[in-house]
């Protein structure tokens, strides 16, 4: 009799319906879905969960994800996560661009004003201007030149301007019956460094021009090489590793049929540390090249600040040849000491005496440039040094942005995706770059063998800080290997595609950059996060 019973319960459990063991009927409908809009064909795609033991990345159970479906999504989240890199590189990029821009404008804008002040200022000089108008112009040119990348030295190119300058004064202003030939005037012209027949207006207008110019050109070639290493470093393909943990962080949910569950967050920021390494290594030296270009736009407005010294160009050429002219025997006789006398030197042409009467009393104070111009500047470099600040943790700053909106928020850390199951995740969060990765559980990473790439980038950074150190200076630098490509960058900051090689100067004028670099520490993090909206924008799409 119990054995009939025991049959009877046996059978009734067997023909009713019970739990799904080991989910094997669970419906694969979702999923399918989802594949298909990630572009992926059906083909091969079960209708319901199957075994998962053939699974590589993702953990071994009932699952709705083929092999080549892993394969295939395994591929899908290393190029999505490589467009996320790149979208953020080229924010970044335009960031720089637009930096370079604004700071171009003004450069030419004070350029192009000072340029056109010459005959206002120069006029009183009557034939000393009028005739001489090629050899200022030149100068102008040269000066700009010089700014967009020229090979131009500037302190041979000052010196030879002086030289001609002098050359051209005596010639003019000589005794209408004397006759200079090219051979006498070439004399003259060399006379100029050592009888300083120009005083001392050459000798200081060559130290704060050299400065000038050189922190200028130096400040916009920090910019082209920033904008480059973001460039190089963004397009560096993930390694295989980095993918395969991508999967498992991003796609594998949706094989385990948990598509809602979000990643924890320590999870999300272990793969991305691991993933991000080698990016992460740049951070010291960026964060070097960053506060030195602050330092360097700061002292745009240290005294004698950028605008005062390219407005006041012309007064102190016009202070200059006053100078000379009411020197103008004392230099004379001393030019025909060492250059001979050319002829009867009579009592000097009437030109000679107008101009002196002309002269008047002009100095360079009456050019310098207005309080909205100070104004300007300093709203410039107020600008420059703060969006420069957003910049400076970037590279660790971007496995932080990249799970921002991809992982679990800070209450849901319980009920999140830790890379097996809906559970806390455990391990603890890694520390930036290679080196602290040795111990990371998500990404395999030989921590003896960095990225060559990034390697050569973070020698650039090395190199052009260096070279923004030595501008602060007043010496020129030599930008022509700051990088392997760089006239061929299409950041169209190299004139004609070229940012040719320059010698380097001789004259020095250090500014204070304590308070900008202790300024540029005190900056948060969070300012950085800004350049990296764009890339929230993408993760809330996909």
């Amino acid at each position: 009799m119990r054995l009939s019973v025991l049959l009877c319960v046996l059978a009734c459990l067997c023909a009713a319906p019970g739990p799904v063991v080991g989910g094997a009927d669970r419906s694969c409908t979702d999923l399918r879905q989802f594949y298909t809009g990630k572009g992926f064909t059906l083909g091969g795609v079960p209708l319901t969960e199957i075994s998962g033991e053939h699974l590589r990345m993702c953990p071994q159970g009932p699952t709705c994800c083929t092999s080549t479906m892993e394969e295939n999504l395994a591929g899908l989240s290393g190029r999505e996560t490589e467009g996320l890199i790149r979208e953020a590189g080229r924010s970044l990029q335009a960031a720089f661009n637009a930096l370079h821009r604004s700071f171009d404008t003004y450069f030419t804008e004070l350029h192009s004003r000072s340029e056109r002040s010459l005959q206002e200022a120069l006029s009183p000089l009557g034939p000393l201007y009028s005739q001489n108008t090629r050899l200022y112009g030149d100068l102008y040119n040269d000066l700009k030149q010089y700014y967009r990348g020229s090979a131009l030295n500037l302190d041979e190119t000052l010196t030879e301007f002086w030289s001609r300058l002098l050359e051209r004064t005596f010639k003019t202003t000589a005794p209408t019956d004397v006759s200079l030939s090219e051979d006498y005037l070439e004399c003259v012209a060399k006379q100029q460094e050592t009888l300083r027949p120009f005083g001392e207006v050459p000798r200081d207008m060559k130290v704060k021009v050299i400065r000038a110019f050189v922190t200028a050109r130096s400040f916009v070639q920090g910019l082209v090489i920033s904008g480059e290493v973001v460039r190089k470093v963004s397009q560096v393909s993930l390694s295989p590793e980095c993918v395969k943990s991508l999967m498992k962080l991003v796609y594998c949910p949706h094989c385990r049929g948990m598509a809602s569950v979000k990643p924890c967050s320590a999870y999300c920021s272990n793969v991305m540390k691991g993933c991000l390494a080698n990016q992460a290594d740049l951070d010291p030296e960026w964060q070097n090249l960053i506060d030195t270009m602050i330092q360097v736009a700061s002292s745009f407005s240290t005294e004698p600040s950028l605008d005062v010294v390219l407005s006041s160009i012309p007064a102190r050429i016009y202070e200059a040849v006053h100078f000379l002219q009411e020197n103008m025997e004392t230099v004379t006789a001393k030019v025909y000491q060492t250059c001979g006398n050319p002829g009867e030197t009579g009592t000097g042409s009437p030109a000679h005496h107008e101009q002196k009467k002309k002269s008047g009393s002009l100095t360079a104070s009456e050019y310098k440039p207005s309080p909205t111009a100070g104004l300007r500047l300093e709203m410039q470099v107020s600008d420059l040094s703060s969006k420069l600040r957003e910049m400076r943790q970037y590279w660790i700053q971007l496995p932080v942005a990249l799970c921002s909106k991809m992982a679990a928020g800070g209450g849901g850390q319980d009920k999140c995706w830790n890379g097996i199951t809906k559970a806390r995740y455990l391990p603890e969060v890694m520390g930036d770059g290679l080196a602290n990765q040795i111990n990371n559980p998500e990404v395999e990473l030989d921590i003896t063998k960095p990225d060559m790439i990034i390697r050569q980038q973070i020698m650039q950074l090395k190199i052009m800080s260096n070279r923004l150190k030595n501008a602060l200076e007043g010496n020129d630098v030599d930008f022509q290997d700051a990088s392997d490509d760089i006239s061929g960058s299409g950041s169209g900051m190299c004139v004609g595609g070229q940012c040719p090689r320059s010698r380097p100067g001789l004259y020095a004028l250090a500014p204070d950059n304590n308070r900008v670099r202790a300024t540029a520490m005190s900056q948060t993090r969070l300012s950085g996060l800004l350049l990296l909206l764009p890339l929230a924008v993408l993760l809330l799409q996909r």
